[in-house]
């Protein structure tokens, strides 16, 4: 019992933050939440989020990961590309609005900042190409999410007017993700034995502040959350069927480019994977009225980190080989 609370207390974390803020007949969970927010708490923890994966990324391991320029491409192919025409699928689908924004923000982030690494490396991937791959897809979001998010948008036909500006969301995404995430790097030099010693409770600091963002964000779309839950079931149907198919995606191509065991893994993992925070904020910032769509945020995380976690043991049992650099 101890061990499964140690390996899974994130997701509890999560989940009992989603009950405690929404059954809170008091309003007090939320309207801290709120005050929070609204004296850029949300801001704050994604900006520590990104320095601290920046503080615990190894530049010394992304040089062994460059030489997989196939693997990168077809890493970044099925994250940018695959995933929102994935996404696009959905509109035809009589599923609700805020449904609908919720894939396509799903669909359009980056990978995620740690789990992906962990999993490529206990399935015996190369980590070093996992690093390689979340680096670039977070970095390149800063220019893909205002663009390839405004496109779905107007094929929706039902959805209603958002006006997105472009240059302004590309600002926040390098500000909040990439300045962060460069400075972790820069420093990191200097604190390397500090976070060696530290790396455990850094990590699971980094996971309390995603933790966080959910609440303070949670907070604010509580009534319009607490009017839709008969559509949770559909929701997780919903994340469940975008991420299936994300990975299918992932293993074909994999399969066609007859990438092998020990490459394949961070491809799988790294390609199919959407980081939390980023998409929150993106929700907040863009479709605060549609409370569903942070439900697809936060149930898609979750979702895709219990399949995943069972894929670390299939692909690990498949693999010959146990790391490859």
């Amino acid at each position: 019992m101890v061990n499964l609370l140690k390996k899974y207390w994130f997701l509890l974390g999560l989940l009992i933050v989603f009950i405690l803020t929404l059954k809170d007949s008091t309003e007090t969970i939320a309207r801290t939440g709120l005050f929070l927010k609204a004296h850029h708490g949300a801001d704050i923890a994604i900006v520590l989020i990104f320095f601290i994966y920046g503080l615990t990324t190894h530049a010394s391991e992304l040089k062994s990961g460059i030489n997989d320029i196939q693997g990168l491409g077809i890493g970044l192919f099925n994250i940018f590309i695959i995933a929102p025409v994935i996404a696009a699928v959905f509109m035809v689908l009589p599923l609700p609005e805020g449904l609908i924004i919720g894939i396509f923000i799903v669909s359009v982030m980056p990978t995620t900042l740690s789990s992906g690494v962990v999993m490529t490396g206990a399935a015996g991937g190369n980590i070093a190409h996992a690093l390689l791959i979340t680096l670039t897809a977070n970095i390149l979001s800063v220019f893909t999410i205002p663009v390839i998010l405004a496109f779905l948008l107007s094929l929706y036909k039902d959805a209603v007017s958002v006006n997105i500006d472009k240059l302004a969301i590309m600002i926040k995404i390098g500000l909040l993700v990439v300045l962060p995430l460069i400075a972790g790097l820069g420093v990191k030099k200097w604190v390397n034995k500090l976070i060696e010693t530290a790396g455990n409770f850094i990590q699971q600091l980094n996971q309390l502040f995603v933790i966080a963002i959910v609440w303070m964000s949670l907070s604010q779309t509580k009534p319009v959350i607490l009017g839709n839950m008969d559509m949770v079931p559909r929701v997780f149907l919903a994340v469940l069927v975008f991420h299936v198919m994300l990975l299918l995606s992932a293993f074909l191509l994999t399969r066609l480019f007859k990438i092998p065991s020990g490459r394949r893994e961070s491809v799988i993992f790294m390609g199919s994977q959407k980081t939390l925070p980023l998409s929150v904020i993106i929700q907040v910032t863009l479709f605060p009225q549609y409370g569903m769509a942070l439900i697809v945020c936060v149930l898609h995380h979750i979702v895709h980190l219990f399949i995943d976690s069972y894929l670390v043991g299939k692909l690990k049992r498949d693999s010959s080989v146990p790391l490859h650099g």
